[in-house]
């Protein structure tokens, strides 16, 4: 592995003492209709502390998605090795974990307030104290004017800063986070980069971002990983020496942001091509 970083490998805690996720020679077989099992993941390791910030980058099919589902408690069966949520095995349900995916997935009969609060209202959240988190979340994204509007009445980017507030009003101390601009124009990407940073600095919880885009995982992330061609295994873990708090918009002007993107870019051709060969 070009390991251009140790820090996170299977090593390292945040302050609590705890690294909320561990990887310890990680493989994920699927039946197919081959012969033989598709094998996804092999033997995948890394390690993320408390409180950081942690992207995923990788071509399609290399398995970003399937650790993510994984730390869910979403894929029970099919994998080998060690992995640890938080110090202990996945399950689904994990109050402790929030998962974003790449679609809103916004309930159409609810309005942006009730989709905001629908996932605390599952965890039992008493309705008081949801509603005020939510509307908080809410204005905090840029949707204050828009609490009471239906899916519909929506733009997609304020779908997904409805989505986001629902994420963050959960209070977990996990996030994950499967592409949740990827479909979403280069300005609106941009002003939604700049609202999850601004949530993610006042309260520092861990996330592992799976994105495909490198200037976004470079601008929001305290590491990149990056994952080699399926079966998809850690080639290198990248450190982001860029000083925090950033300014998404900032960074586009900065020398060092432009050489982290083409480090990137080069570790994900080298991965490719070592894969092929």
């Amino acid at each position: 592995m070009d390991a251009l970083v140790s820090h996170g490998q299977l090593s390292g805690v945040g302050e609590d003492g705890i690294l909320a996720i561990e990887l310890r020679d990680l493989t994920v077989r699927f039946e197919s209709t081959s012969t033989r099992p598709l094998l996804a993941v092999d033997r995948a390791s890394f390690a993320v502390p408390s409180g950081e910030f942690v992207s995923i980058v990788g071509i399609s099919g290399c398995g970003k998605t399937t650790i993510l589902n994984l730390l869910a408690g979403l894929l029970p069966e099919g994998s080998e090795g060690e992995i640890r949520v938080l110090g202990k095995s996945p399950f689904a349900g994990n109050p402790d974990v929030a998962y974003m995916l790449a679609r809103d997935s916004l309930l159409p009969w609810r309005t942006a307030l009730g989709n905001a609060t629908y996932g605390m209202e599952l965890r039992n959240i008493e309705k008081n104290e949801r509603e005020a988190r939510a509307v908080a979340l809410l204005n905090r994204v840029g949707l204050g004017d828009f609490v009471d509007k239906y899916p519909k009445a929506l733009s997609h980017g304020m779908r997904q800063r409805c989505a986001l507030a629902r994420t963050f009003a959960l209070d977990s101390r996990l996030l994950l986070m499967d592409e949740p601009f990827g479909a979403l124009d280069a300005q609106t990407k941009l002003q939604l980069e700049e609202v999850l940073m601004d949530l993610w600095s006042v309260e520092r919880r861990t996330v592992l971002f799976v994105t495909h885009d490198l200037a976004e995982a470079v601008a929001l992330s305290d590491r990149v990983i990056v994952l080699s061609a399926r079966p998809g295994t850690v080639v290198a873990d990248v450190a982001i020496d860029l000083p925090r708090p950033r300014s998404v918009r900032a960074l586009q002007q900065q020398p060092h942001f432009h050489e982290l993107c083409a480090r990137l870019w080069g570790l994900l051709e080298r991965a490719g091509s070592d894969h092929d060969s």
